[in-house]
């Protein structure tokens, strides 16, 4: 990308460290204002990259990621160059952009900041607030994206949909998870309050995919579709689950798709919510692809059995088994939970939780607690971070006061929960097989992940 003329702009990068640090400066990404103005200006100066290519926009309040990263991986099996935009990240920034499924490298990650950073200061003097840490890697991303460039572009929002930055983009097929309460102090408080937020992410002519929803949030989602005259498909009614059974390392799916039925697809995934959002990802590069024949069975197949989710109930240790998930809502626990129970036969299973300071920590608690042997409660790195003795506090209410404690450093937490699991038998487990779940944030998991990662720790892969 060419750079103005007279760019009174700030140095460039040279480094990662330098592109992070440019980018931590900015407002944070868990601050929302309801404005397109910013991100508007900034993608103009940019040349409107997102309208380079088309776009497929998912919303929700659980699953995106995954199914961002299934759509993407059926997009590729059908020969398609993609890019993908998620967030947050699990361990690196540079994660959040995505070329032919392969993260930026270092390099690429650099030159997509400096190719943007000549215009952030252009909007930050024009506006009334500067750029924030979220809108810029979303310049970043498109502009990215139309340089590769791609055929299509996987794009997730930060949060909500209306006034979320990527919805600069118009998604030519628009995607809708299964929404429930987060982030509620800036979406509502009831699901259909939230729905009408994540609803505008559904464009005049679109294509939008439904995944099954409550009653309230389904009736917001169809009148938007209506208003718009956008085109509508239904999990439960024109696709989804047809049929499911744990197997060794994930599951065997029978999907229902808009074109056709996909019988023994091994998904390298576990539990039934990611069963569903690989019929959402299914329909979702259906519509896309527009045909009236279904997708080739064997070009499925291949697809699913290379689909990847870090930290989504991955497993990155054994003896003990250490299973890393990033569920940070009760929604995302209960579903998480059921999953371990329906593909796991782990006794006693330890928690190691730690939650940001404005979640619903007692909620995501309780679901988990029926699972549980034993809590332990840390905290991760950031400012963010709920303290692990407000966690403990909270926990002690659901748990008794003997399956509680705390460990405030994450990586003494992973330990002391090991210990547990590794001594079954004492906490009345004669098989001897327990393991340690570590959830609460994604920014938890992704501690987690660099810790049990590192050289000599005996880290393996699920």
């Amino acid at each position: 990308m060419s750079t103005p003329a007279d760019p009174a702009a700030p140095r460039l990068a040279q480094t990662v460290a330098e592109v992070e640090d440019a980018l931590l400066s900015r407002w944070p990404e868990t601050k929302l204002e309801p404005s397109l103005d910013r991100i508007r200006a900034f993608t103009e100066l940019l040349g409107d990259p997102q309208a380079a290519y088309p776009v497929i926009h998912l919303t929700g309040t659980n699953g995106k990621t995954s199914t961002s990263r299934m759509i993407d991986t059926l997009l590729r099996a059908l020969d398609l160059r993609t890019g993908r935009f998620t967030s947050p990240h699990v361990e690196k920034m540079s994660e959040r952009i995505s070329v032919d499924g392969e993260p930026l490298d270092d390099e690429a990650f650099v030159e997509a900041f400096n190719d943007v950073a000549p215009y952030t200061h252009l909007v930050d003097a024009s506006e009334e607030h500067p750029l924030s840490f979220f809108e810029t890697v979303v310049g970043m991303a498109f502009a990215a994206f139309a340089d590769a460039p791609v055929d299509v572009a996987v794009v997730e929002v930060g949060m909500g949909g209306s006034w979320d930055a990527t919805n600069v983009a118009d998604g030519q097929v628009a995607v809708v998870l299964p929404i429930a309460v987060d982030h509620a102090k800036y979406l509502g408080g009831t699901p259909g309050e939230i729905a009408v937020e994540k609803a505008g992410i559904i464009k005049p002519g679109s294509f939008a995919v439904l995944a099954q929803q409550e009653p309230e949030v389904a009736t917001v989602l169809l009148e938007r579709a209506a208003e718009v005259g956008a085109t509508v498909a239904r999990e439960g009614l024109e696709f989804g689950v047809i049929s499911r059974v744990p197997a060794v390392g994930g599951q065997v799916v029978s999907l229902q798709g808009l074109r056709g039925r996909y019988d023994d697809v091994f998904l390298p995934l576990y539990g039934a919510h990611q069963a569903q959002n690989a019929a959402v990802a299914l329909a979702a590069v259906e519509a896309f692809a527009a045909r009236e024949q279904p997708l080739d069975d064997e070009l499925v197949r291949a697809a699913f059995a290379e689909v990847t989710s870090p930290a989504r109930l991955e497993i990155v240790r054994r003896s003990p088994t250490v299973v890393l998930d990033s569920a940070h809502n009760p929604h995302g626990a209960a579903a998480s939970a059921a999953a371990i129970e329906d593909s796991f036969t782990f006794s006693p299973l330890i928690g190691v939780i730690g939650v940001m300071a404005d979640k619903d920590a007692e909620g995501l608690l309780a679901a988990l607690e029926p699972h549980l042997a034993h809590v332990i409660c840390t905290q991760n790195s950031t400012d963010r971070a709920m303290p692990a003795e407000q966690l403990a506090a909270v926990a002690r209410e659901i748990f008794d006061e003997d399956r509680v404690s705390v460990e405030a450093r994450l990586e003494d937490a992973i330990h002391a929960a090991a210990t547990l699991a590794e001594a079954g038998e004492a906490l009345g487990s004669p098989l001897g097989s327990g393991a340690v779940l570590v959830t609460g944030s994604v920014v938890t998991a992704g501690e987690a992940r660099t810790l049990l990662r590192r050289p000599g720790r005996g880290e393996g892969r699920a």
